[in-house]
């Protein structure tokens, strides 16, 4: 696996100076691959990992670049303030890497070092990298529970990603992979997706997400304008399940907003809409692991994307350490 996992760079976290620790470039830990089997991860540790890989979004007829995203995400993070106790250690494992576009194998490296990370208390925030990050995430955070314990996933997106893989996976498959697995090992399927565009998504898709039991709510229904039914349908569902993994895929939101993505729209939600629900579903106590993904620099402006992302991240880590 060290050939995909690559040491993070210490370049990437800097920022201005302070004599505390004001900022997260001070706060941050770094660990290579060489430390994986020795690294003190706990239940007050946030775990980074890159997934360096746009394999998926080549394979489904997307614009390439998102490899980049996860330090490009690091870079913003690193500058933000630091409002963590002392006590939460913030650790970057590096980046998973694709090689000779070999997805699958990346996916598999990565779903193990989430895994890891897991089963020694930690909490993975992932930076994407395509969408197909969640196919791995998943699988690691899966494969970390007991088999007693429900995980869902809530993944805020404009497109539902439930396209097959009879043809390789790709960035619009994870979530078809998913339901097939979890129909081979016998588990449920519990998949909510908020801010679906109907435009961007064929009927074949709103068909499969039926047949599967997908829950969703379009994007004239996800804003704040309808929040107390959007935090009803999330509720109802953290409700019904003992873990939860989010997903945030960043052309989900308008590209007034989130421009460097593969598939940008001037249609989409808000950070407000999206912030809110997170801080909603950190309340739960149930959150597993969260990733951004999709965050493209090659198309970005003035680094906005890559901001938005590192402020979600950001606002998780913080929301959490209150609890």
């Amino acid at each position: 696996m060290n050939d995909l996992h690559t040491k993070p760079n210490p370049a990437l976290w800097s920022g201005r100076s302070s004599a505390g620790q004001e900022y997260l470039h001070e706060k941050v830990r770094l660990a290579g691959p060489e430390e994986e089997t020795g690294l003190q991860i706990d239940s007050k540790s946030f775990v980074l990992l890159g997934y360096a890989c746009d394999e998926g979004v080549r394979r489904n007829g997307g614009r390439v670049g998102a490899a980049e995203g996860p330090d490009a995400i690091r870079r913003e993070l690193g500058k933000m303030a630091n409002h963590l106790p002392a006590r939460v250690r913030l650790i970057d494992m590096g980046n998973v890497s694709c090689i000779q576009g070999d997805l699958e194998k990346s996916q598999e490296a990565l779903s193990g070092l989430v895994r890891m990370t897991v089963e020694q208390g930690g909490i993975p925030l992932l930076l994407g990298g395509g969408h197909d990050i969640s196919f791995a995430h998943y699988g690691g955070l899966r494969s970390a529970l007991p088999r007693s314990r429900s995980l869902g996933i809530i993944n805020f997106d404009a497109h539902f990603d439930l396209r097959t893989n009879h043809k390789g996976n790709h960035s619009g498959s994870p979530f078809y992979q998913i339901a097939t697995e979890c129909q081979k090992d016998d588990l449920a399927f519990r998949y909510l997706c908020l801010g679906i565009r109907r435009e961007a998504n064929p009927p074949e898709l709103f068909r499969r997400a039926d047949e599967l039991g997908v829950g969703y709510l379009e994007l004239h229904e996800f804003s704040m304008h309808r929040i107390n039914d959007v935090s009803k349908t999330l509720g109802n569902f953290l409700n019904a399940i003992d873990k939860v993994y989010v997903t945030v895929d960043m052309d989900g939101f308008s590209s007034a907003f989130s421009p460097g993505v593969s598939a940008a729209s001037p249609v989409g939600f808000t950070p407000e809409i999206a912030m809110t629900c997170l801080r909603q579903i950190i309340s739960s106590g149930k959150l597993l692991g969260m990733d951004v993904a999709e965050t493209n620099p090659k198309y970005d402006r003035d680094h906005q994307t890559a901001k938005l992302a590192a402020g979600i991240v950001h606002r998780v880590m913080h929301e959490i350490s209150l609890l």
